[in-house]
């Protein structure tokens, strides 16, 4: 079988770079924080209000990657995408309007976040079955373009700001995206029912019972909410530090505007890196394991952040640089986990059921974050409940996930 030009088992490759640029447009949501300050200051809105449109994007995201699954296989992986694609960036561009807040959550969150959310699942389900050999490392390659997405967009749309302005912005990016979707969604598609990479011996990887389990069996088992409340919670403190980064570094570290706008770029590669360390690491060892390590870097993260000050530099750059880290880790652990025990055909279905964690996590989190920075006048306090769901984290991760994720299991996919 042939696959751009070449035997399939070389051509698959191309769809990793290709799905993670996909992945890379949509993820210039996590350079909210680089709107935040413009926004505030041009509809006149508070910390929770300027949240407000990034929270409802995310949380619709995570509803509308289910529904993805089903539409994945009704209508096939490229229409999906060029509609998608198109809504995102028509969300994008309307965002540009002139009016309140309102409008802007309704433009921004509803209208662009329903098109990531369509968009978003099919380059990891094109990935996964391609690659049912190495599903880890596969996934958590195509899905780095979402993590690594503010270290190109952060600093570009801040330049755009600064030239055009936020509303103009808004409509170049939304353009931008619309054409880079459309011209890539011609050439995802999935392999035939029944390809497999030669030599690659799908009954031994797959002779494990947890990995052929059906959907109904994932809703009852208790692994599954296991990893969708530890999934919770690795969201909630992750995307709320994407969605305050720029803004704390200005009003607590005391960074200018532009500088507040690099370091979201560099947080950006950890962001990155998280998710490939955490593919291979989740594949080598455990879910289980990853999840336990993911939650210690998040607690150390947040012990630290309580004691940063004006000038503490240092202390906010590793700080940040371990809550992306970590972040990013749980967008590999969780996609392959669900492929670990859960039947891989499935994949696109059972992995936006999970998905929901992330809304869950979106929702309350960045809300929180808004209330804590309106109510105190700082951003600190909010590292106090991160500290406290990091150990909760811990002890979930220890004690549901434990059974499910047995090391036999692992072994066997």
């Amino acid at each position: 079988m042939q696959l751009f030009g070449m035997p399939a088992e070389k051509g698959r490759w191309l769809l990793i770079p290709l799905g993670a640029t996909v992945l890379l447009c949509l993820g210039t949501v996590y350079s909210w924080s680089i709107f935040r300050k413009p926004l505030e200051k041009l509809l006149s809105i508070n910390a929770t209000e300027s949240l407000l449109p990034f929270t409802v994007l995310l949380v619709l995201f995570a509803v509308l990657m289910p529904i993805t699954g089903f539409c994945i296989n009704r209508f096939g992986t490229r229409t999906v995408t060029a509609v998608g694609g198109v809504i995102t960036g028509l969300g994008y561009m309307l965002s540009s309007l002139d009016g309140n807040l309102q409008l802007l959550t309704f433009t921004y969150g509803v209208i662009a976040g329903v098109g990531v959310g369509i968009v978003y699942g099919v380059p990891l389900a094109v990935v996964a079955k391609w690659f049912p050999d190495k599903k880890g490392v596969a996934v958590g390659l195509t899905v780095i373009g979402f993590g690594l997405s503010p270290l190109i967009t952060a600093p570009l749309a801040k330049s755009l700001i600064d030239s055009y302005g936020v509303r103009q912005t808004f409509v170049i990016l939304g353009l931008v995206f619309t054409a880079i979707i459309l011209a890539i969604a011609t050439v995802l598609k999935t392999p035939p029912q029944d390809w497999t990479p030669a030599g690659w011996n799908p009954n031994v990887a797959t002779s494990g019972g947890a990995s052929s389990s059906n959907q109904g069996t994932m809703l009852q088992s208790q692994g599954f909410y296991g990893l969708w409340l530890c999934y919770t919670i690795g969201t909630f403190s992750g995307l709320a530090a994407i969605g305050i980064s720029s803004p704390l570094a200005q009003e607590i570290i005391q960074l200018d505007a532009a500088t507040a706008a690099s370091t979201v770029s560099l947080f950006a590669v950890f962001n990155a890196l998280g998710r490939i360390f955490f593919g291979w690491f989740t594949d080598r060892f455990s879910p289980k394991m990853g999840a336990i390590v993911s939650f210690v870097l998040v607690l150390i993260a947040s012990l630290i952040m309580l004691r940063a000050g004006q000038g503490a530099v240092a202390t906010y750059l590793v700080a940040f640089a371990l809550f992306y880290f970590a972040f990013g880790g749980w967008l590999a652990i969780a996609p392959t986990t669900t492929l670990i025990l859960f039947s891989s055909a499935d994949y696109a279905k059972n992995y936006g059921i999970v998905f929901t964690a992330y809304g869950a996590g979106a929702l309350g989190g960045t809300l929180l974050a808004g209330r804590i920075r309106d109510i105190f006048g700082s951003y600190t306090g909010f590292f106090y409940p991160t500290a406290g769901l990091a150990i909760l984290g811990i002890v979930l991760a220890v004690f549901m996930l434990k059974r499910s994720f047995s090391p036999s299991t692992v072994a066997q996919v």
